[in-house]
Order: structure tokens, then C-alpha cells, then sequence
């Protein structure tokens, strides 16, 4: 029997997929979406479609979401304009009840109603529930040109309750997390979700923490594509960053990838969800589509060490 191009296409991902349905099924991966995914519709329902397939073939995933431009434009339509310092959002009362507002509720409401419509049993959490996220207000920063930055309602975690996700994976359910969490004293503290993503990670012991962003990976040169690091290890992100390779928005990112790798996740990629099935490449193939950081490159297998842009 000679199978149509499409078939013999189809059956040949299926056996090439195999081998890493095997070897990750019932692992936990952590995949943090940024708010850029939220711009378009069918981008959206592409990128929770590669997150049910993971699920379905019974990967346990967690769903970290921010969603910092859909609060930018909120902000403005109140009249009230956003503030960053260092890729970090300043953020007063007013700014806090709109996050709450945008994270809480339109960003995990429209994850949710589309994993329903894709048949997946999804709980949509934030930081504050079960005690997920226990944080701390972050205290005043100094900055190297001598000013001070209050942050105000912004957190810093201290530790994750991992119960509250293993019930819920353990039952079948896939968790979609908000990065809001509170004080002990019930105070709701805005959390950057890579770093809420990270300390997720590391507490559930997982096996990748997938970073989904605007960007195709880590870049030696921002200005020039053809730079894209295909791997690297924590050593490699130092010399990234000393060669002023990160913008502000990467900073963040960067730090998430360190404490994620330190506390035990044994991958971490950066990869872009405008790419056509990226989550799906840099899962189901050696190669991927984007950036994977690991604690030492030397530890990578042959198959995995593409050629790597010098950092």
C-alpha cells in the first residue's frame, strides 16, 4: 500500500516523536506564555493547542501566563500611564487593582474557555490560592546612579506551595497559573511571571521550564538574526550579559533561567510563539526552533550540540 504524501508525512512525525513521548511522559514542564500572545487570537489558540498536545500524551504542564501589555493598555484607557524600571513594572494601588483585573480575570478566563473548547480539564489559579506563592514586598532598590526605586505593590517569592499543583496534576487537571500572589498579612503583591514560572519549576522538580516570548531565543547581537544562541549553559548567559547582549525586558528572563536551572530544572528555552509549532519543535526534536540553557553544555548530548553562536 503506497501512502499519499501528507500520510507517509504524518506517520513519519508520529514515529520520530515517539522516543520523547517515552521519555517525558508523566515529567513536569513548566511553559510561561508572555502577555504578547494575547494580541491575536488564532496566535493564542496555536500556542494552547501545543500545550494540549503535551498534556494529552500525558506530560504533567503547568501554564504560567503574564500579560504586560494587556495592563499597559488598560492603564492607558484609565488614563494612568505604565512605569518599568530595569524590564520591572512600578506598580502603585491603582496599577495593582488593574493587574489583578487583567491577570485574574481576562487573561486565565481566555486561556481557560479555550482548553475547554480543546477538551482539556483546566484550573485556572493565581498565586494567592492554596497559598500557592508565598512572597514578600520587595524592599526599596538602590541603582548604580545613586537613586532609589520603590517598586510598591511588587513581591518577591519566598516559597511555592508545590501540593496545590501535584493534587491537580495528579488528578489530570493542567494548572494555569497568575503570577499575583499576597503577603502573610493579605496584601496582593504583583510577581514578574518568569520569576513566579522559575520558582515553579524548581519546586516541582520539572524537567523543562519553556519560556514562550516575542523573541526567537537569546540573541548575541539584538540587531542581528543570525546571532540566535542555539544553546548555551549558565556560564554562557554571564558572558551574554557582560557583552550587553540583554535589554532591559531579557534581565528578568535571564535571572528566571539561573535560579529555575539552580533549583534543579534540568532544561530551560527560550523560544518564540510567532513560530509556527515551536513549542512542539523544541519538545519533539533536537534541533528546536530556539534557545536551551542548561547548567553546563558539557553535559548535552552530541545530537543536542548545534552549532553554537561564540557568547
Amino acid at each position: 500500500m503506497n501512502y499519499r504524501p501528507e500520510q507517509a508525512a504524518a506517520i513519519r512525525a508520529m514515529r520520530n516523536a515517539a522516543p520523547y513521548i517515552r521519555m517525558y511522559k508523566g515529567k513536569v514542564f513548566v511553559v510561561k506564555v508572555g502577555g504578547g500572545i494575547f494580541a491575536n487570537e488564532a496566535t493564542t489558540r496555536s500556542l494552547v493547542e501545543q500545550v494540549a498536545i503535551l498534556h494529552q500524551v500525558g506530560i504533567k504542564v503547568v501554564l504560567v501566563h503574564g500579560g504586560g501589555p494587556q495592563v499597559d493598555d488598560m492603564q492607558r484607557s484609565l488614563g494612568v500611564e505604565p512605569r518599568l524600571v530595569d524590564g520591572r513594572r512600578v506598580t502603585d494601588e491603582k496599577t495593582l487593582e488593574v493587574t489583578i483585573m487583567v491577570l485574574n480575570g481576562l487573561l486565565n478566563t481566555r486561556l481557560l474557555t479555550i482548553c475547554r473548547e480543546l477538551g482539556i480539564n483546566a484550573v485556572g489559579i493565581s498565586g494567592v490560592d492554596g497559598g500557592l506563592v508565598k512572597a514578600h514586598k520587595r524592599a526599596p532598590v538602590g541603582r548604580a546612579d545613586g537613586k532609589t526605586i520603590d517598586y510598591g505593590q511588587v513581591g518577591d517569592v519566598e516559597s511555592i506551595a508545590p501540593d496545590v499543583l501535584l493534587k491537580l496534576l495528579d488528578a489530570g487537571y493542567m494548572p494555569i497559573v497568575s503570577p499575583l500572589s499576597c503577603d502573610e498579612h493579605g496584601h496582593v503583591l504583583n510577581i514578574n511571571a518568569d520569576t513566579v514560572a522559575a520558582n515553579i519549576g524548581a519546586a516541582l522538580d520539572a524537567e523543562k521550564l519553556l519560556l514562550c516570548t516575542g523573541a526567537a531565543g537569546i540573541f548575541e547581537d539584538l540587531s542581528d538574526p543570525s546571532t540566535l544562541v542555539s544553546y548555551t549553559d549558565l556560564a554562557g548567559l554571564k558572558r551574554l550579559e557582560a557583552a550587553g547582549s540583554f535589554a532591559d525586558g531579557m534581565m528578568p528572563k535571564a535571572n528566571a533561567i539561573e535560579a529555575a536551572i539552580r533549583g534543579g530544572v534540568r532544561r530551560v528555552h527560550v523560544i518564540s510563539f510567532k513560530s509556527v509549532d515551536a513549542l512542539l519543535a523544541e519538545v519533539f526534536t533536537n534541533e528546536g526552533l530556539g534557545t536551551l540553557i542548561v547548567s553546563d553544555v558539557r553535559a548535552l548530548s552530541a545530537a543536542e550540540q548545534q552549532p553554537e553562536v561564540s557568547a
